[in-house]
């Protein structure tokens, strides 16, 4: 099994109906094989609302949106796997590091698209628990030796207006506001080596031009 990229869905993103059409789509023109990891959404409150604790609605909305990406990604043509990192024990936590199980990766069917969720076994607790997607993508990214990382652009209009992105942050003027305007939250003090993209520009993969290298 090899991967040819991340993509990472990020909270804000996983509740915006028309990028993961889009995201979607862009999947459906590549001719390499991806990971896509992703958490919870927005979608965690309104199950807290209904009186469960965090905790549990957590863990409740990311496995429930690794059923429904899958589903979105079928509408889109786009054959995909879907696993929560706690099965099989594909992502595990011990005293705060996190693993990953490579040898099963390799064995799973060799679908277009793998779908994993932050939602991975903890050994110290002997349960599945959500870690932070920037810890789990760091993890995944070392673990398969993944060059590409790609992560979306936050603001609201990058899917609807054709916008340039700086080729680095060394060509920002204020690097601290670029980060905060434009890279999910849960990456904004971390230290992944990614691509900062909108979904429109990830459909030419690998032949990429607008992006900025975080």
């Amino acid at each position: 099994m090899s991967i040819d990229y991340i993509a990472v869905l990020d909270h804000d993103h996983l509740d915006n109906g028309l990028f993961l059409k889009t995201f979607a789509n862009a999947l459906a023109k590549h001719q390499h094989r991806g990971l896509i990891i992703h958490s919870d959404s927005q979608y965690t409150d309104r199950i807290i609302q209904t009186g469960v604790m965090r905790d549990d609605a957590r863990k409740r909305a990311i496995k429930d949106l690794n059923n429904r990406l899958i589903a979105l990604l079928a509408d889109e043509g786009v054959s995909a796997i879907g696993l929560n990192g706690y099965q099989r024990e594909l992502i595990s936590m011990t005293n705060g590091n996190i693993s990953v199980d490579v040898e099963q990766l390799k064995k799973l069917p060799e679908q277009p698209v793998l779908l994993l969720s932050s939602l991975i076994y903890s050994h110290d607790s002997q349960q599945p628990v959500s870690a932070p997607l920037a810890d789990v993508t760091a993890s995944l990214q070392e673990a398969l030796n993944v060059e590409h990382t790609f992560l979306f652009a936050r603001s609201d209009d990058s899917e609807l207006i054709k916008k340039e992105l700086p080729e680095s942050l060394e060509d920002v003027p204020d690097e601290k506001e670029f980060l905060q305007n434009n890279v999910p939250e849960e990456f904004q003090e971390n230290t992944v080596s990614a691509k900062l993209i909108s979904a429109n520009d990830f459909r030419n993969y690998p032949n990429l031009k607008n992006f900025t290298q975080l």
